[in-house]
């Protein structure tokens, strides 16, 4: 059995694949990624890293702004077989200068307008390949991976084989890479599908940054293993939020957001008729926000 993380993602992918999987919110114009896009998209980046050579466990290590194609990057390492590394896009020259020597990446993807420093930063840690991947579908990443098959087999990988690395907050001392395996990941979704009731039919707003565990792993999991659409936010808009919230039925975000969407006089419990599950994580929610988000929902 292959216990690659993706195999188990896009085995519970709808029957129908042209049904919308991503709608973007703030890009012009809209754009719906079908499931059917995920599986070819991601298989043309897989194929692209796989023609790269790299060795075994090879990390790809991503510095770019959130962005369904970023999501998709990290699909295509996950099926591939190799270990993905998403960087905060706030770290600059000196933070990754030691997540790069200290992850050693075979791969660096970065935003364009980062490319003359960051790949001179990459190749004097002698990392080989390095592309970049912008906002609006630009970059060497795609224009590459367009050159490839979008078909690919997917890798196989046993469950306590690696799948990502993500480094620690660093408050008590230098960063540690957090060592994820395929296994860790798969069991925190389906854990998490049952312990919030994911349900067919859900709709999740996908408002988080996705170079953390909350918005890469618990949200992009849980919709993609329940086969949920995604609502996707590239940048947090209260108010465009509120406008869409009559849609959806699960709503992930940190404390701040839900201050924020508190301030917004269109957030009412109408707004919210349709909502079935609000997650607050990644930081301790006070009670005063929770007890006034319960009086207006």
């Amino acid at each position: 059995m292959n216990a690659n993380l993706f195999a188990a993602l896009s085995a519970v992918f709808p029957s129908d694949l042209a049904a919308t999987a991503i709608e973007t919110c703030d890009t012009a114009p809209t754009l719906f990624h079908t499931w059917r896009d995920i599986e070819r998209a991601s298989a043309r980046i897989a194929n692209l890293l796989a023609s790269l050579e790299l060795p075994e466990g090879a990390r790809v290590a991503a510095h770019v702004d959130k962005s369904v194609e970023c999501l998709l990057l990290y699909l295509a390492v996950l099926r591939a077989g190799y270990v993905y590394l998403p960087l905060n896009i706030a770290y600059q020259s000196a933070e990754l200068e030691y997540f790069i020597g200290n992850a050693e990446p075979g791969v660096v993807v970065c935003t364009p307008k980062n490319f003359v420093w960051l790949s001179k930063l990459a190749f004097q840690r002698g990392v080989k390949n390095v592309f970049t991947l912008g906002t609006q579908r630009e970059g060497s990443l795609l224009e590459r991976a367009a050159q490839h098959a979008d078909a690919h087999e997917v890798v196989p990988r046993r469950a306590d084989d690696l799948a990502a690395i993500l480094y620690t907050s660093g408050t008590t001392g230098r960063s540690k890479g957090a060592m994820l395996t395929h296994g860790n990941l798969l069991s925190n979704a389906r854990v998490l599908k049952d312990y919030w009731g994911w349900t067919p039919g859900d709709v999740l707003i996908h408002v988080l940054p996705i170079f953390h565990v909350h918005g890469l792993f618990v949200a992009s999991h849980g919709a993609l293993i329940n086969g949920s659409k995604m609502i996707w936010f590239a940048k947090f808009d209260p108010a465009a939020v509120v406008e869409r919230l009559p849609e959806a039925s699960v709503f992930m975000g940190v404390p701040t957001l839900y201050v924020r969407l508190l301030a917004e006089p269109g957030f009412t419990r109408e707004a919210c008729r349709n909502m079935r599950l609000f997650v607050a994580g990644s930081a301790p929610l006070l009670i005063e926000t929770f007890e006034d988000w319960r009086t207006r929902t």
